[in-house]
């Protein structure tokens, strides 16, 4: 599996910060050639990312498996399964105050099903540059 943990701060509250992290179809605006579906909202709910050039691609389904929102700019996190063919894993996103507004961290742990570790290291290269950005712009 290939981890990576992609942490920013900044001067948003924690509650603005969690409703922009969690708004799963935005996501689909900063990832390349990825729409995004949602059904239902906290613990139990699904959105289902799906990659595609034209007719070719690939869903990876996901659903919410820890859904703990802020309360009053306390520390809020959630967590997400990886359920597709395609892609398997986990990801953790936290939001916390901090001196400076609020503290975030995306840490995630995902790989290509029947690679093995071939695709490891490249996928945690590309993982985390494109989450980094992914977070940057939910956050601009």
């Amino acid at each position: 599996m290939a981890q990576f943990l992609v942490e920013r701060t900044t001067s948003l509250s924690v509650a603005e910060c969690w409703a922009r992290l969690t708004d799963w179809e935005r996501h689909g605006d900063f990832i390349p050639l990825t729409t995004i579906t949602r059904a239902g909202e906290g613990v139990g709910s699904r959105f289902t990312a799906r990659t595609s050039v034209g007719p070719v691609g690939f869903d990876d389904p996901m659903e919410v498996t820890v859904w703990q929102p802020p309360e009053q700019e306390t520390s809020g996190r959630c967590r997400i399964e990886k359920r597709g063919r395609v892609v398997t894993g986990w990801a953790e996103l936290t939001v916390a105050p901090s001196a400076e507004g609020t503290r975030v961290s995306w840490l995630e742990d995902a790989a290509v099903r029947h690679t093995g570790r071939l695709l490891d290291l490249p996928s945690r290269v590309i993982s985390a540059r494109v989450f980094g950005r992914l977070v940057d712009r939910l956050l601009a």
